[in-house]
């Protein structure tokens, strides 16, 4: 059994909306992340770290939690930005139910145990995502509120955190993220998010006791990355 990450599939099997567009890495994307999938075992769990679907409805996002189904392992997926199909993860999750998707399960207000390693997470937030500082606000201290009801039910075991936006970007720092880190001992991060030339200036390696990985899938050749055995 091993544990692995991989963010932004951007999937579009139900809408309109292919990545192929942007051409380059992302030409036969879908071909590329059934490519990248095929390495692992039924066994093997892979966290998803948002921006999953196009599909701006359960119903338009069903080819691509079918396809997402379809690949090897457990799947546990988290919410991004451009996941517009989302409402709660109990509709979510009655949905998958409905449709015979048994592989996939929400990282929302919860967490998730890989053998000691506690998995924890949510979206997020990043500063430039909004205009107005007061609704800026309010988001943020939601997503640091999901995030540490997430690592409240980890207890005292080891934690990895996963992240559709990177606490740290740059010059900008989520300092309400990180505070959260330190004060819960997280010493692993895994996110998302960052595309295209952003990809070179992204966090990774170790920062301030972190650990930080950029697993969007261009950035990791559309092939989830191994996060432990």
């Amino acid at each position: 059994m091993a544990l692995y990450a991989i963010g932004d599939l951007h999937l579009s099997l139900g809408c309109d909306k292919p990545m192929d567009v942007f051409g380059g890495l992302w030409l036969d994307y879908v071909e590329k992340l059934r490519e990248g999938f095929a390495a692992l075992r039924p066994e093997d769990v892979t966290v998803v770290c948002g921006d999953i679907s196009w599909g701006m409805s359960l119903e338009q996002a069903r080819e691509d939690f079918l396809f997402i189904d379809r690949l090897p392992g457990r799947k546990i997926v988290l919410k991004g930005n451009h996941d517009y199909w989302w409402s709660t993860a109990s509709k979510a999750m009655r949905f998958f139910a409905e449709n015979g998707i048994s592989t996939i399960e929400i990282l929302n207000n919860n967490c998730f145990f890989y053998g000691d390693t506690a998995l924890c997470g949510t979206r997020g937030w990043f500063y430039e995502e909004e205009r107005s500082a007061a609704h800026d606000r309010k988001i943020m201290l939601r997503e640091v509120g999901r995030l540490e009801t997430s690592l409240k039910a980890a207890g005292d075991r080891e934690k990895i955190v996963f992240l559709h936006y990177p606490p740290k970007f740059m010059n900008y720092e989520c300092g309400e993220i990180l505070g959260l880190f330190e004060r819960y001992g997280v010493r692993e991060c895994c996110y998302g998010h960052i595309h295209g030339k952003g990809r070179f200036a992204a966090t990774q390696g170790e920062y301030k006791n972190v650990l930080y990985r950029l697993v969007s899938a261009d950035n990791v050749n559309f092939a989830p990355v191994k996060v432990r055995d």
